[in-house]
């Protein structure tokens, strides 16, 4: 295909962007692209970076101490003197590409094993040039690197490893330390191995809502070497059947209910329902009844949790190979066959241990708080695996960021935990933002300890950064990373631990050590800088990504690997710029065709969120015969926007995304809607929405938050298209 630019909409966006840059060092979100094309003009200074604001932590506590710095200086950085506490970007990334092998085996050095690994990256077959393996000869137990080392070597025992916060459980909160959780996890290691016989190898499915006995059996799984699969509890039962019937568990751990904030979600009968359709047979359920909440009755596959683990007998950990499959994770699949990634034991927690410092920034002893659910790969790397291996203490919030009563629910766990980094999905802080848009919450909140802010899971629009920065003035921009349940860790961010790039809004900013990050066209052909294209990674991946599919390497192959030999393909559309920072865009398949031109709806969205009073808006493609597809917009109002207002707010919108993308764009349809369908992760449904729109089938996915905004959504598109304007 090739790719023809309106010269008009070239010169408006040229011009609008010389503009920008002659006023600001930070190369906002006016960086508009079209698929193809380098629309982008040459920073000031080649090859220099920007600080266009510093930031200082006051000494004083309470919100009224945290101010901003108004010295706003332009400071020319090398991008060479960027350094961190765990050391410097460039030369560790460098290394990273160059001397993988030595890099990763000193980051294997951080763990603890019971046999060093002697090989660091293996061809797992001769004939396959396609799959690796890391540390192929080590031998660890996951579980003894999370718990039993902080307790036995680091003195760390009576440190606080686990804080349960549950405002939908009625405000209840646990506290378990390193020594407890030790003794707990060890206690249901031994209890599903000498009890249940579950073995080395046996799987084991885990329906669990946001409770501690859910950490507890992950690690369990890992201490006697059997295959933890966790699937995200509240599934509707088709979908749990299928991922039973492919991971053919022996045992299912679930507990009696979840607790949604305007209901209590009975667990056993959808499991029940899952077990009559999967053609797979388990030995035994093991039950965790909340009778505080609402308890169930036992069949007769079930075993009461609490009394399966009173008269066990504590488990040691089990060594197993560095490449023993760790855990099985179910993400979405194209063929309606659930597609399982299999994580190796030995380079997932090498890659978490280096994460934890050298890009989070943390240290054993701090607080390290990620507000998403353990069903997703977020809430296995950073609630239970990273937080552990460090030596960190780790949060499980059951609770919403709006509602749990009200959106200062984050700010208050931040400072009755002393929370140091913060990650959440950027969907979390849009709601805040609907709900309290000048950010008044806060600063009812001591969040001095605070000091970082990540956010991941979708791209995070810069009008949130922008929030986040007005909300929390005393740390530096929030940082937007990327990665995937795949990858397991950050691929793209900015690496606190080694130093911070400069802020680019728009951009996740530099490649994490490992990742050889490339953009490419249709042919595999390597893109120019500033040019539209698919985000792809040479392989061998690092540590931590996929070891393959459940059951199916061709799948992987097929799926990841076969497009353009020797990179991994993401699926993700984006660039590079000349400096190398990295500007995901989004789903290949949410590039818009419009008239011949490729166009990213992320973009169209970050214009539309610039508006004050948008909280939160999707761009989906409407078919058209005679331009393809054209755009429409869904914008979701900030609390306080009266309906009056709408019909002025959509003609602003048309009016700003004319004038900052172009006419090229053909945005001329907006609608203001009560909320936006999303996943209990934070993503936009815009797949389903699109579906709707152009009148093709759809299913309503299992993890959506709030099935009942269909109710007016459904209603509000169809009317959109069928009034639609050309």
């Amino acid at each position: 295909m090739s790719f023809v630019s309106s010269s008009t909409a070239m010169e408006h966006l040229l011009s609008q962007r010389r503009r920008i840059l002659g006023a600001i060092c930070r190369f906002p979100s006016h960086r508009r692209f079209i698929f193809g094309h380098d629309l982008s003009i040459k920073p000031p200074h080649r090859g220099t970076f920007f600080v266009s604001q510093t930031f200082s932590s006051s000494t004083n506590h309470g919100p009224n101490h945290l101010q901003h710095n108004h010295h706003h200086k332009d400071l020319p950085l090398k991008r060479e003197s960027i350094r961190g506490e765990f050391g410097a970007y460039q030369d560790e990334y460098n290394r990273s590409l160059h001397d993988l092998q030595g890099f990763w085996k000193d980051a294997a050095r951080a763990l603890e094993w019971f046999q060093e690994p002697q090989t660091v990256l293996q061809q797992r077959y001769p004939d396959n040039p396609h799959i690796y393996d890391w540390f192929p000869d080590g031998t660890l137990n996951a579980c003894y690197t999370c718990l039993d080392v902080h307790v036995e070597k680091n003195g760390r025992g009576d440190q606080v490893a686990l804080i349960y916060d549950s405002p939908l459980a009625g405000n209840k909160k646990e506290r378990y330390t390193y020594r407890e959780m030790l003794d707990q996890v060890s206690t249901l290691a031994g209890a599903l191995q000498d009890e249940l016989g579950v073995q080395p190898g046996d799987r084991v499915v885990l329906y669990m809502p946001l409770i501690p006995q859910a950490i507890f059996a992950m690690l369990a799984c890992a201490r006697i070497g059997a295959i933890h699969s966790v699937v995200f509890g509240g599934f509707a039962a088709q979908e749990l059947a299928s991922r039973i019937s492919d991971s053919t568990p022996k045992v299912i751990i679930t507990a009696s209910c979840g607790i949604e904030p305007t209901r209590v979600v009975p667990y056993r009968p959808i499991l029940y329902k899952a077990l009559e359709i999967s053609n797979h047979k388990v030995e035994k359920v093991v039950v965790v009844q909340r009778h505080d909440i609402q308890g169930c009755e036992l069949g007769p596959l079930d075993v009461d949790f609490h009394d399966l683990v009173s008269t066990a007998t504590p488990s040691n950990a089990v060594p197993v190979p560095s490449t023993h499959p760790q855990y099985i994770l179910y993400t979405s699949g194209t063929t309606g066959k659930p597609k399982g990634i299999v994580r190796d034991t030995g380079g997932h927690a090498t890659a978490l241990k280096w994460s934890m410092s050298n890009f989070y920034g943390m240290k054993p002893g701090d607080v390290f708080w990620t507000a998403s659910d353990v069903g997703w790969v977020v809430g296995h790397s950073y609630i239970a695996y990273g937080p552990l291996l460090h030596g960190c203490t780790t949060i499980l919030y059951e609770g919403k960021p709006v509602g749990t009563p009200d959106a200062g629910a984050f700010w208050r766990i931040i400072e009755e935990y002393n929370v140091k980094s913060l990650f959440t999905a950027p969907t979390a802080f849009r709601a805040i933002k609907q709900a309290d848009p000048e950010a008044e919450l806060v600063k009812q909140y001591n969040v001095s300890s605070l000091k970082n802010i990540f956010v991941a899971g979708e791209h995070c629009d810069p009008e949130t950064i922008h929030y986040l920065e007005h909300a929390l003035p005393h740390i530096p921009p929030p940082i937007d990373h990327w990665w995937q349940t795949e990858l397991g860790w950050p691929g793209v961010g900015n690496s606190v631990g080694l130093g911070r790039v400069p802020v680019r809004y728009g951009s996740c900013s530099m490649p994490v050590c490992g990742y050889d990050i490339r953009v490419l066209n249709d042919d595999g052909i390597v893109l120019p800088p500033n040019t539209l294209g698919s985000m792809a990674i040479k392989t061998p991946l690092p540590p931590g990504a996929l070891q393959c599919i459940y059951g199916d390497e061709d799948r992987m192959i097929e799926t990841y690997l076969m497009k353009f030999p020797g990179f991994y393909v993401t699926g993700d559309a984006g660039f590079l710029d000349e400096d190398g920072y990295v500007y995901m865009m989004g789903r290949t398949d949410d590039i818009i065709n419009t008239a011949g031109h490729r166009l990213s709806t992320a973009t169209m969205e970050e214009i539309l969120l610039e508006h004050p009073s948008v909280a939160d808006c999707a761009v989906i493609p409407v078919k058209d015969k005679i331009k393809g597809h054209l755009p429409f917009g869904y914008v979701v109002c900030s609390k306080g926007i009266q309906p009056e207002a709408y019909d002025r707010i959509c003609k602003d919108l048309v009016e700003m995304m004319r004038d900052k993308l172009g006419p090229v764009a053909a945005f001329k349809n907006v609608r203001v809607v009560k909320g936006l369908p999303k996943t209990r992760s934070g993503k936009i449904l815009r797949g389903t929405m699109s579906k709707i729109a152009n009148d093709e089938p759809y299913n309503i996915t299992p993890t959506i938050e709030d099935a009942s905004v269909f109710d007016h959504l459904i209603p509000a598109i169809q009317e959109s298209v069928q009034e639609k304007i050309v």
